[in-house]
């Protein structure tokens, strides 16, 4: 997926190199994660892998496709179907209702799948809520309000930012819980940015990334099987 990616950012006394050459491959239905103190460029890189920004240098591959040949209407389109995103602090629209924020990322695929939006929010335990506002949500309903949100387009990845970093233990286990259910049902890859070490360490497709290189980590479980790449 990711081959020799560097990131530089500008600076006044010149850039900053925060990705130095990361290589990376997420197998389809694969449980991957990177552990990084913070500002180690955790986010960079899956901003970089979700298309949300691009490289300096290197190469990143989504089945073969180089996301860096792509024009912005391919990358739009790559954001909107293949992939998900879930980020720590939800970045749901306050305007909208529980089911308005799940059902648009369909509306913007020219797509509506109000169908689909329903049962994801069953799925995540949230039917009884669908009429609410986010500020009317606790912190774990809004963010499985942004894992269903994620996966109504039926993307073949999803990127996780911290996706419990804003939230107590006990929901942080329960949100966990939820996407290793999900990612079981839906059959896609998950790659995971966290500070839980003992979390990560359960699972094979560990990384950590420091001072822009990502090495691999010693973990238990296996998961996954045709790349990606």
């Amino acid at each position: 997926m990711a081959e020799n990616v560097k990131k530089d950012f500008p600076a006044p006394e010149g850039p900053i190199s925060v990705l130095k050459g990361v290589n990376l491959t997420v197998c389809q239905g694969e449980i991957a994660f990177i552990l990084g103190r913070s500002g180690s460029g955790k986010s960079t890189l899956l901003h970089l892998l979700g298309g949300l920004d691009r490289a300096s240098e290197g190469r990143i591959f989504f089945k073969g496709q180089d996301l860096g040949q792509m024009n912005e209407k391919y990358l739009a389109l790559y954001r909107n179907r293949k992939i998900g995103f879930i980020f720590q602090f939800f970045h749901l629209l306050p305007e909208l209702t529980l089911f308005e924020n799940v059902l648009l990322p369909t509306l913007i695929a020219g797509n509506a799948a109000p169908e689909r939006a329903h049962e994801l929010i069953e799925r995540v335990g949230l039917g009884d809520r669908e009429k609410h506002f986010p500020s009317e949500l606790s912190g774990g309903e809004q963010q499985r309000t942004a894992i269903a949100r994620a996966l109504v387009n039926q993307p073949e990845i999803v990127f996780c930012d911290e996706p419990t970093g804003n939230l107590d233990d006990e929901t942080a286990g329960i949100v966990f819980n939820l996407l290793i259910q999900l990612h079981q049902t839906e059959r896609l890859a998950l790659l995971i940015v966290t500070h839980d070490e003992g979390l990560a360490q359960q699972y094979e497709h560990a990384y950590r990334l420091h001072d822009g290189i990502l090495n691999r980590e010693t973990g238990r479980n296996v998961h996954g099987s045709s790349s990606l790449r």
